[in-house]
C-alpha cells in the first residue's frame, strides 16, 4: 500500500518535470514613429521623434537614452533570401514631458515610415 503512494506521488512528480512548450520572448520594446522633429516652417529630417509603449513621463524615457532604435520593413525586391530590411538609429534624449524621445538614424528615416511601429532594443544596457 506505502509503495503503490510513492510510485504514484513519483509518476505526478514527473509530470510536473516535464517541460512545457515556452512562448517566444520578446527582446525589444515597441515604439511608434511619429515624424521629424520640428518648428513652424522648418523640419529636421536628421532627427525622429519616438512614442515607447508605456512610457509617460520625462524620467521613464531616461531609462531608453543610447538603446537601439531598428525600424523593419519590407521591400518588393528579396536582398540576401530576405525581403526584410532594417534601418538602425539610436535613442539621444527626451522629447518634451509626455515620453516621448528623439532618435537620430544612420540614415533619415523616410516619410512613409511615420506612424510606422518600430523595436527598441534592451541593449546596451548600463544595468
Amino acid at each position: 500500500m506505502a509503495g503503490e503512494k510513492k510510485q504514484l506521488a513519483a509518476g505526478a512528480s514527473k509530470k510536473k518535470m516535464e517541460k512545457k512548450t515556452k512562448q517566444p520572448v520578446r527582446l525589444y520594446a515597441k515604439g511608434v514613429i511619429l515624424g521629424y522633429k520640428r518648428s513652424k516652417s522648418n523640419s529636421y529630417a536628421n532627427c525622429t521623434l519616438l512614442k515607447l509603449d508605456g512610457v509617460r513621463t520625462r524620467e521613464d524615457a531616461a531609462w531608453y537614452f543610447g538603446k537601439r532604435v531598428a525600424y523593419v520593413y519590407k521591400a518588393k525586391k528579396e536582398v540576401k533570401n530576405s525581403k526584410f530590411r532594417v534601418m538602425w538609429g539610436k535613442v539621444r534624449r527626451a522629447h518634451g514631458n509626455s515620453g516621448v524621445v528623439r532618435a537620430k538614424f544612420r540614415k533619415n528615416i523616410p516619410p512613409r515610415a511615420f506612424g510606422a511601429p518600430c523595436r527598441i532594443m534592451m541593449y546596451p544596457s548600463s544595468i
